[in-house]
């Protein structure tokens, strides 16, 4: 597999070496149960505690903010449903809830859900460089609602909201800010101290740590219900023993990023540039999806016009690239991309994209590599479709 050029890292990444030692250390010497008052839970909790001061330095926020979750759709989930059910709970009137027209399935999803329980559901329409209307938000929020939740960076073309202006829009009118931060954490600056969410939620294997961990922000003060009940762990928020193999993980993982961010950035944006200047240089009738001024720095989402993303993928798969017509939880989906429609694609245009997405172990060497297979690859599926 060594020859392969893995370019999916939006619907996961490798683990970094170092966190596979660390988790690997803690499965083989600590098995004490955290909420133990032995000498064997005391190491447990340490770890715990230690990864939850790691994730709060990279986010700057208080470790005691921090809940540990199987992942960013648990935290998702929790943030929507818990907050709105809460805050119907205590004045028995539906909650007005704002969102963008690009939000993730696990945001999405709870939309639903709220919908059908009574709630109003607001969402936001992008423009076709994928990038809500400030005017527009200030509108929505003059009607008062309770919470508005935002994807920070998308997870299919990688454009970035603008969060700071968001934010202080928000607070001002006096909801409740829940952020996806999913995509963004590791390869974009996340410091709630400069862009004050009430809630932010993460997933460890998007940034080089192990699936099936993740976390939820709740700044003090915010009501949020928890939605796993049981035992005392987290507060009471989430019921069950912790994972601490993967929290150590999730918590080095963060520590990784916050030491080398910057060099990160700057290195998948030149491997994402180069990408698209190789493609552009072999290939016709391209289009690059997003406002490039507010992009991801490892996310490159291009229309090749005249071919059928899902057909790509399954060729470039052949050829050794790893590619991904979209979101990996749509994967096998035959309908078009929601967040390339809200952009204004038409399906058939939507249905001709593919996310390209660099991470750790990538090289321009593999770059080069894959931008000549994708030319040729194109070059073969229009040819065949112009033969039909």
């Amino acid at each position: 597999m060594s020859d392969r050029v893995y370019l999916d890292h939006n619907a996961t990444t490798p683990l970094l070496p170092e966190v596979a030692e660390r988790m690997s250390r803690v499965l083989h010497e600590v098995y004490g149960n955290p909420s133990s008052t032995h000498a064997e839970g005391a190491v447990a909790r340490r770890l715990v505690d230690t990864a939850r001061e790691q994730i709060a330095a990279l986010l700057s926020v208080n470790p005691r903010e921090i809940y540990f979750t199987a992942g960013a759709t648990e935290a998702n989930n929790t943030a929507l449903i818990g907050t709105v059910e809460e805050a119907r709970a205590g004045s028995q009137t539906a909650q007005h809830v704002v969102a963008t027209a690009v939000e993730h399935p696990s945001i999405e999803a709870p939309l639903v859900w709220l919908d059908a329980q009574g709630h109003r559901v607001t969402r936001l329409p992008v423009d076709e460089a994928g990038l809500i209307d400030l005017a527009t938000l200030d509108a929505v929020l003059a009607e008062g609602p309770r919470l508005v939740t935002i994807i920070w960076a998308n997870n299919e073309t990688g454009v970035i909201q603008p969060m700071a202006e968001i934010a202080d829009r928000v607070k001002a009118c006096g909801a409740l800010l829940h952020v996806d931060a999913t995509q963004a954490v590791g390869k974009a600056d996340v410091d709630l101290s400069r862009v004050p969410a009430d809630l932010l939620s993460l997933s460890a294997h998007k940034f080089n740590g192990p699936k099936g961990v993740g976390c939820l922000v709740v700044k003090t003060g915010v009501e949020c219900a928890p939605r796993s009940l049981g035992g005392p762990q987290e507060r009471r928020f989430r019921g069950g023993t912790e994972n601490v193999a993967g929290i150590a993980g999730l918590g080095l993982a963060a520590q990784l990023a916050s030491a080398d961010l910057e060099d990160r950035m700057q290195k998948y944006a030149a491997l994402r540039d180069h990408l698209w200047e190789a493609l552009t240089a072999n290939v016709p009738k391209l289009r690059r999806n997003g406002d490039v001024t507010a992009m991801l720095c490892n996310t490159l989402s291009v229309e090749f016009c005249g071919v059928a993303g899902d057909v790509l993928v399954q060729s470039l798969d052949l050829e050794g690239v790893a590619a991904s017509a979209g979101a990996a939880c749509h994967s096998g989906s035959i309908h078009p991309s929601h967040v390339l429609t809200a952009m204004g694609r038409s399906a058939e245009e939507a249905l001709g994209c593919l996310r390209l997405s660099v991470g750790f172990g990538v090289d321009e060497a593999q770059i080069d590599r894959a931008a000549a297979i994708i030319a040729e690859q194109v070059a073969k599926l229009r040819e065949l479709d112009t033969n039909r």
